[in-house]
Formats: structure tokens, C-alpha cells, sequence
């Protein structure tokens, strides 16, 4: 018999702008330091991290922008809705995140906050470059052609 997942697993928030305003080369699974409130807010599926992004700090990597919002039932026990949290990553997986944002011009863009199969909230980060506004067109542009495409082989077949 499968294993039932629980209905508050799976994914919290994702940034859709990420993949339309950012060239994603390699992606990384981080887990993330939270507070109490901090994860039964996330549980509710109330998480925002369109604004976000990961920076360097002291060897260590930081979601910056990250809006969590407060967790009603907690009262004044409450968190910081858009405090720093430390992200945890291996260090050879840091090494690399910091020498490719400080070299080659890469952003360290979060792409989806989800909790795993064990229940653990954990964050997919994109190492990314900008794309310029003829990118995103030439995007939308082959997006249309390909849309057309299967349009015509449709009603052809």
C-alpha cells in the first residue's frame, strides 16, 4: 500500500518570474532555518518570495525579502515577517554559490519553498543571469511558434 502524503505537504510558494527574468543554469536544493510560527505559517501554504533572492554573508548564504506572514493563533509570540534566514547548504555547494556570484555576474534566485517527504521545508535556489528584454521576447516569440505548431498538426492529423 503507497504511503499517504499529508495535505499540507508539497509546495508553499514558487516564483514564476524567476524562470521568465533569469537564465537558470543549475539548481540547489537548501533547507532553511525557521521559527515555530514561522513553519505553521508555512503549513497554512502563506509564503510570498517573488521579491526574494539569496545573498553572501560571513561564509554563509542568506534569503533575503522572503515574506512569511504572522501566524494569527501565535499573538505577541509572534516572528518577523521579512527577517534574514540562514539557508543550509553543504560547504562545497557554498564555495561554489559565492565564486560564481562574485565572478561570473550569477543571482542566487529562490525558485520554490515546499516541504519534502519528511515533512522538512525546503527551498530550491537557482544560480541565474539576467536576461535582457530581446530575451524574454525572442522567449515569448518561440513560445507563440511552438503553440502555433501544435495548432496546425491538430487540426491537419
Amino acid at each position: 500500500m503507497a504511503k499517504k502524503e499529508a495535505p499540507n505537504s508539497g509546495n508553499v510558494a514558487r516564483n514564476r518570474k524567476a524562470l521568465r527574468d533569469y537564465f537558470i543554469e543549475d539548481r540547489f536544493e537548501a533547507g532553511i532555518v525557521l521559527t515555530g510560527t514561522e513553519v505553521k505559517s508555512l503549513r497554512e501554504g502563506r509564503a510570498n518570495i517573488n521579491d526574494a533572492f539569496a545573498r553572501e554573508g560571513h561564509g554563509e548564504v542568506w534569503l533575503e525579502g522572503c515574506h512569511i506572514p504572522h501566524y494569527n493563533p501565535a499573538g505577541r509570540d509572534n516572528h518577523e515577517p521579512l527577517r534574514s534566514r540562514k539557508l543550509l547548504l553543504k560547504r562545497r555547494e557554498i564555495a561554489r554559490l559565492i565564486g560564481a556570484t562574485n565572478r561570473s555576474g550569477y543571482t542566487l534566485v529562490p525558485l520554490s519553498l515546499y516541504f519534502n517527504s519528511r515533512g522538512l521545508a525546503k527551498l530550491e535556489l537557482g544560480l541565474g543571469k539576467g536576461k535582457h528584454t530581446y530575451d524574454k521576447r525572442a522567449a515569448v516569440r518561440d513560445r507563440d511558434w511552438k503553440r502555433q505548431q501544435e495548432r496546425l498538426m491538430r487540426n491537419r492529423g
